[in-house]
């Protein structure tokens, strides 16, 4: 009897214990499935954080990338009067921006380009052959910069451009390298590629047709000439809207040269506004155009020397008076005093000049600041320390004009070369800022009325005046000349594909003129 109820004693404390152990893993089962609950509600709510902050990032870059304009109506892609602690500050200087992403294509091949001509014949090239090879899907070399003309300046690409930024911020259209991969030098210093010139204002069709197959076939294609390459018009939107990005965003100046051109502006905005005037009045400028209006005789044959010593000025005989009339001829100083002062130019306001050394010195000068007696230059705004790294160099000296040209209150060529017609139409990016575009042929017909007596002062005056107050940097489409592309507007004069139309002048209007 004892072992009876000795066994069914034990037999109920195992049920118990049983029952126990079976409730405890219930309980902990329950309580994993509630844990794990928890952390997938967790996870879902982190992955959701890190997609949302993805594509914010994303959109940031590509808001940036393209400035405000894409997003915002294309106003500008440069930082606002207000990102600065000074209104000194250069408006047109970008922003850092996050990265975007790389464009991941097929490649045809390598597309190596030097660049001919001055700094900003050779800007608009770059911007070009971005755009050239982002459509033919090749990888583009870092450009390089003509070492061999007029003015014999050694800089590279890089001693002008924010070399990374440019390859950086154009990764997502197309890869650029600073140099070929080595397998590929090996092949170009055994000859072992094409070169060529490419026909000027050709459209897309004939790099798709004629130099994409040469790319496929030699793998690496060299293009030795590279102004005036890609048509002013008849292009796809895309097309022109890369060559202004290329342009406004992809080439930034280093940034040596841009704290130098900060100070500069600095400098003329404590006392003011001021005007740059681009005089093209140099001595190369004169010798290759044949105009001597105003020289002397030892002057006129100084120029016709230089003329004949450079082989690739194809023009020798030339008649300076007839050019001069044709408007075809810079104006000279004296003409410039008398234009500004026609226009109603504040005599006190600074004139800085954006050119290299006037030919004649002081003494052609004197006409001008007689009139207008605050005329200064870089040289007299700075220490020559200061201008020592890019002294003999002068794309750099260029650079620095063309940063002080985008920044000033009234920006006005006296010649319509490359440097007018590409810092007018950045101008325009910019807010359609105040260009005066002067008609040449216009002004030196009135001028010489003027002089012989034929117009009074009062008439001189008004009439500039009227025949100006439509040529101020404002809106407009580009004048098309089917066939003739050198006679129409040139695209990076006004890149209105690019620009967002103001329903109003901007107030570019003669009466608010300094």
């Amino acid at each position: 009897m004892c072992k009876v109820e000795k066994f069914l004693y034990h037999r109920k404390l195992l049920e118990m214990k049983v029952k126990f152990l079976g409730d405890s893993k219930i309980e902990k089962f329950k309580n994993s499935l509630v844990s794990k609950s928890r952390m997938s509600l967790w996870m879902i709510r982190a992955m959701t954080i890190l997609l949302l902050w993805s594509c914010f990032v994303h959109l940031v870059a590509l808001g940036e990338m393209w400035g405000p304009r894409l997003l915002k109506g294309w106003p500008s892609c440069f930082n606002n009067h207000h990102d600065f602690p000074m209104a000194a500050e250069m408006t047109s200087l970008p922003m850092k921006i996050a990265l975007p992403p790389k464009r991941v294509y097929q490649n045809n091949g390598y597309l190596m380009v030097s660049c001919n001509g001055g700094l900003n014949q050779m800007r608009a090239a770059i911007c070009d052959m971005v755009t050239i090879a982002r459509y033919m899907n090749v990888t583009l070399i870092v450009p390089e910069l003509d070492k061999t003309s007029f003015w014999n300046d050694p800089s590279e690409f890089k001693d002008i451009f924010d070399v990374d930024h440019f390859i950086s911020s154009l990764r997502d259209e197309v890869r650029i390298l600073k140099e070929l991969p080595p397998r590929l030098k090996r092949r170009v210093r055994l000859g072992m590629y094409h070169t060529m010139p490419p026909i000027s204002w050709s459209n897309m069709s004939y790099y798709q047709d004629q130099i994409l197959p040469l790319l496929k076939k030699h793998k690496v294609v060299h293009l030795n000439k590279t102004d005036t390459r890609l048509a002013n018009n008849e292009l796809p939107v895309e097309i022109q809207k890369l060559r202004c990005r290329a342009n406004f965003n992809g080439l930034r100046f280093t940034p040596k040269i841009e704290e130098l051109g900060r100070r500069v502006v600095k400098i003329l905005r404590e006392k003011g506004p001021f005007l740059v005037l681009h005089l093209r009045y140099e001595m190369d400028m004169l010798a290759f155009s044949g105009c001597s209006h105003g020289c002397n005789r030892y002057e006129e044959e100084e120029l016709t020397r230089m003329r004949y010593a450079y082989p690739w000025w194809k023009e020798k005989v030339i008649d300076s008076e007839l050019k001069r009339k044709e408007g075809l001829c810079p104006l000279t100083p004296e003409e410039t005093a008398l234009t500004l002062s026609a226009l109603g130019i504040d005599r006190n306001v600074q004139i800085y000049i954006a050119a290299g050394e006037i030919y004649g010195g002081k003494r052609r000068l004197k006409a001008l600041t007689d009139v207008f007696p605050n005329v200064v230059r870089k040289e007299t705004l700075l220490d020559s320390s200061d201008l020592s790294f890019c002294k003999n160099h002068s794309s750099q000296m260029a650079a620095l004009d063309y940063l002080i040209s985008l920044e000033s209150d009234i920006f006005v060529p006296t010649y319509y070369g490359n440097m007018a017609k590409v810092v007018e139409g950045h101008r325009r990016f910019l807010g359609f800022k105040k260009t005066i575009e002067l008609n040449r042929k216009f002004l030196v017909k009135l001028i010489d009325e003027y002089y012989d007596g034929s117009l009074s002062w009062e008439v001189f005056s008004s009439t500039v005046k009227a025949f100006h107050a439509t040529r101020m940097g404002g809106p407009k489409k580009r004048l098309v000349i089917p066939n003739r592309p050198k006679e129409e507007d040139y695209f990076y004069a006004n890149p209105y594909e690019c620009l967002q139309l103001l329903h109003e002048n901007n107030g570019n209007s003669l009466e608010e003129t300094i």
